[in-house]
């Protein structure tokens, strides 16, 4: 029996010469691979709909025997296309990504996970500052998982605590307005990066960051 979710696209890559691997990030899904068969033909309904970062509404069969199942169906709800325009802004998504694929379990409902990731991946799109966004993102994430630092005892300056605490507890639209300074923000990257390196395990850098 087919099942039906709302994803995006989080990782696609060769099986064979006409087949693609598509994991998935849904909220009723959770982490989930599956197998477009025929995707990489020409005349492939498939064509088209399977980049990363894709929204969309997709159906799949569950395989007995495997981790990946047969994709059925997709429909495009949102392709995102400003993403594609900057590697700066695929860097700090694939960064994020990462990080949710480390600390979530496969095949487990994400709804809160889904929704940090979709509200990041718009932010972007509608060409935001990348490492603001993804720095709010990884403070709430740690959150959703019960991570969370104690931003009262982290090793840093009281201003930056501060930005650190309105992440956590404002919403999306409410941050918009949040200003903090080159070098508040690069503090506070920088010590989320030991931070999730030290609870969650290694995750690569923003190259932004590394520099």
């Amino acid at each position: 029996m087919d099942e039906r979710a709302t994803g995006l696209v989080l990782r696609v890559f060769p099986l064979t010469e006409t087949s693609l691997v598509v994991h998935w990030l849904s909220p009723e899904a959770g982490r989930i691979g599956t197998v477009a068969k025929g995707a990489r033909r020409a005349k492939s309904p498939f064509r088209g709909k399977l980049d990363l970062f894709h929204l969309a509404e997709f159906s799949f069969r569950r395989s007995r025997r495997s981790d990946l199942h047969t994709l059925c169906e997709v429909a495009l709800r949102d392709t995102f296309p400003h993403l594609r325009t900057d590697v700066e802004l695929l860097d700090c998504l694939a960064r994020a990504a990462k990080l949710l694929n480390r600390a979530t379990e496969e095949q487990t409902p994400l709804p809160a996970e889904f929704g940090l990731m979709l509200e990041l991946v718009r932010r972007l799109d509608g060409g935001e500052a990348g490492e603001f966004w993804l720095t709010v993102f990884e403070v709430k994430f740690l959150a959703s998982q019960g991570q969370s630092p104690d931003w009262a005892k982290a090793r840093l300056d009281a201003g930056t605590r501060a930005i650190a605490a309105r992440m956590a507890s404002n919403d999306w639209a409410g941050l918009a307005k949040l200003r903090p300074s080159a070098a508040q923000l690069r503090r506070l990257a920088g010590f989320l990066d030991t931070f999730i390196r030290d609870h969650v395990g290694p995750v690569k850098r923003l190259a932004k960051r590394s520099g």
